[in-house]
């Protein structure tokens, strides 16, 4: 990290799209707000997940898909699994991938990652943490009028109901695949705000057919053939998660930043 007034991970770091979002919310009224929003919201998470696709047409309906995920939404209340998280720019042909483990209970949502650099992910109400153990640091910021914005990309398909889906984008099945040994559906989602996709083109998003939760997502960049690949396994639907998971606890002697302009 650099100063209070620089990047959260330092420009040379692989993924800094922490910085080219997280800067606007020092910001409020910037032009470049939302684009920056959305894509710190997906650079969270992300991972390299390959399907074995059938090629063959689905035997479900888009509306059957969707009210399987309205039923099932009304009994989610938490998950844990590991995420490994990949950014791909097309034109340097470069690669950058981070793996961890991923807690989600209502709409707060932990990350805590384990290579290549630890480092944890908080999001908690209207603030996002990012502590960063070797420096003995974390920084704070306010999502304000951004937190659903954010939410709909971090908890895209964890206890979202089909009618929530179907308000925020164009919806389209794709086909059935198998993903991790799992039976999945294939929908590809294209944001109905023009602001949001003057960013990100499309959305991918491969559903477990045995819970309808996500397996893997895939991210589209507008304009260019970059992505993000989110890919989850050892998922835990329902599980028992202490309340001091989501609390913004950091060692005794821990830097505390809030980023201003």
């Amino acid at each position: 990290m650099e100063s209070a007034t620089g990047p959260p991970f330092g420009t040379s770091h692989p993924l800094c799209y922490h910085d080219s979002v997280l800067r606007p919310l020092r910001r409020p009224g910037s032009s470049r707000l939302i684009r920056r929003i959305v894509v710190a919201a997906i650079a969270l998470l992300a991972t390299v997940g390959v399907a074995s696709a059938t090629q063959g047409r689905a035997s479900w309906t888009l509306g059957t898909v969707l009210r399987n995920m309205d039923s099932e939404a009304r009994d989610f209340h938490s998950l844990t699994a590991n995420i490994e998280r990949t950014k791909v720019t097309v034109v340097v042909n470069d690669k950058s991938t981070e793996t961890g483990k991923l807690f989600i209970r209502g709409d707060n949502m932990r990350i805590d990652l384990a290579e290549p650099d630890t480092r944890t992910i908080l999001r908690s109400g209207n603030n996002l943490y990012i502590y960063n153990p070797k420096l003995g640091r974390v920084e704070e910021y306010d999502l304000g009028k951004n937190r659903a914005l954010v939410d709909q990309f971090l908890l895209l398909g964890f206890g979202t109901s089909g009618h929530e889906l179907e308000k925020n984008y164009e919806i389209a099945l794709v086909d059935e695949e198998a993903l991790d040994t799992r039976k999945v559906v294939l929908l590809e989602l294209t944001p109905k705000s023009d602001k949001v996709r003057d960013q990100i083109s499309k959305i991918q998003i491969w559903l477990d057919e045995s819970d309808w939760l996500p397996v893997q997502q895939k991210f589209f960049e507008t304009g260019t053939k970059d992505y993000f690949i989110i890919h989850y396994t050892s998922i835990v639907r329902n599980a028992k998660i202490h309340d001091t998971r989501f609390k913004p606890h950091w060692p005794k002697g821990t830097t505390k930043v809030k980023p201003q302009g």
